[in-house]
């Protein structure tokens, strides 16, 4: 079958989780079907990260959004009531180049990324999937308790209008399809429950314990620039560990991944470091005894927390973050409710090897029996299979 693979992102390098979930999906898919990949980009995609998409696909286009276009773009959604971030990534021009290259290349199927880019394909009498992932209403919603007063008003509008384009986006689509049960249970569309469950994956050959002597206690790995994940490494730094530090002093906490946010550089210190892109981010999982991710808003299934547990070390997260994921507390992940718990829970770990130990076991073997990519694509296909 030929699928005409439609994202916001060229999905490389995988510093982010769109990116991530796109990237390895179209691999899997690439093995039965004939993948046509178009991708929007406000960036300049370099020639390598092309060549990472190639075995896999039959051809790339990638269309580059002009500054300009998405200031006019943005603009025209504040008067037509489409959701700012839609507006972002559309443009007109581009969308007669999508509509010509759709025609050239006749797909049976066309497998829609976000709610960003359904516009370029929601009239298209063609069989497709749209790809919710999120469920960006909510975590929106949750961004207005700590965003700015300045900011308020702007993401209450964008929360209405993603939570009526989410529910109005629904029926021009054959399938849809969500990461899970709890964000597919926050679309406010009547038929939600028709909204296929396709988890994300990890790649257990790449994710894999390594042998490497530790050289500070505490990790949080994410794209730092992402506003949950900004969120998550301040009240990390600024609450967590100072409760933490009255034990224990001499704790390291490590902050790695791409393009932090001002904010997330202020927080270096003498225990706390910033590492910014890293080429091989495994070793930054390895290097540690204990991965945090005390996420306080964003939605979906955290993709950092099943590549810590592939690579064996013992996990603690928040009970929003642990939704999705559904590993059992206490046995598999630590769950901290208050500022209290995850501070408990790191004193714990950190005194108790053996506690430790069981725990890391525990969390491998759970992400051994349910997050494979392989299997979760393979739910895909046979959808696009069925309806395509």
């Amino acid at each position: 079958m030929k699928i005409f693979v439609l994202l916001p992102r060229f999905p490389y390098p995988l510093e982010k989780g769109d990116k991530l979930r796109a990237y390895n999906q179209i691999r899997q898919l690439s093995v039965k079907n004939e993948i046509f990949l178009c991708t929007l980009s406000d960036i300049k995609i370099k020639p390598e990260y092309i060549k990472a998409l190639e075995p896999y696909c039959k051809s790339i286009t990638n269309f580059n959004i002009s500054k300009i276009s998405i200031i006019i773009n943005v603009f025209l959604a504040f008067f037509n009531g489409k959701p700012f971030q839609v507006g972002y990534f559309y443009n007109s021009g581009i969308n007669k180049k999508i509509d010509k290259l759709i025609y050239k290349i006749q797909p049976d199927h066309i497998y829609c990324q976000l709610i960003r880019v359904a516009e370029y394909v929601k009239n298209k009498k063609i069989p497709k999937t749209l790809d919710y992932q999120d469920v960006f209403s909510k975590g929106v919603e949750r961004r207005l308790k700590t965003s700015p007063f300045y900011l308020k008003p702007v993401l209450k509008s964008e929360y209405k209008r993603l939570l009526k384009y989410e529910a109005d986006i629904f029926d021009y689509f054959d399938n849809k399809t969500i990461i899970s049960k709890p964000d597919r249970d926050l679309i406010q569309h009547k038929d939600k429950d028709d909204i296929r469950i396709v988890i994300n994956g990890v790649d257990t050959e790449y994710f894999k314990p390594m042998e490497i002597t530790k050289e500070y206690e505490l990790v949080f790995i994410g794209n730092m620039g992402y506003p949950p994940n900004v969120n998550a490494a301040e009240y990390l730094a600024k609450e967590i560990l100072p409760i933490v530090h009255k034990q224990k002093p001499n704790i390291k906490l490590v902050l790695a991944g791409a393009s932090p946010h001002a904010k997330v550089t202020a927080l270096k210190s003498d225990n706390v470091e910033i590492t910014g892109w890293v080429e091989d981010i495994r070793e930054c999982y390895a290097k540690a005894k204990i991965f945090i991710a005390p996420m306080q808003i964003g939605t979906g299934l955290q993709n950092k927390l099943l590549e810590a547990m592939a690579m064996k070390i013992p996990c603690i997260t928040s009970p929003l973050a642990n939704e999705a994921l559904e590993a059992k507390d206490g046995v598999e992940i630590l769950v901290g409710a208050t500022t209290e718990n995850f501070a408990n829970h790191i004193i714990n770990l950190l005194d108790k090897k053996e506690l430790a130990e069981e725990l890391a076991l525990n969390g491998y073997n759970f992400v051994h029996r349910n997050f494979n990519w392989t299997a979760a694509t393979s739910e895909l296909d046979r959808l696009m299979q069925t309806n395509g």
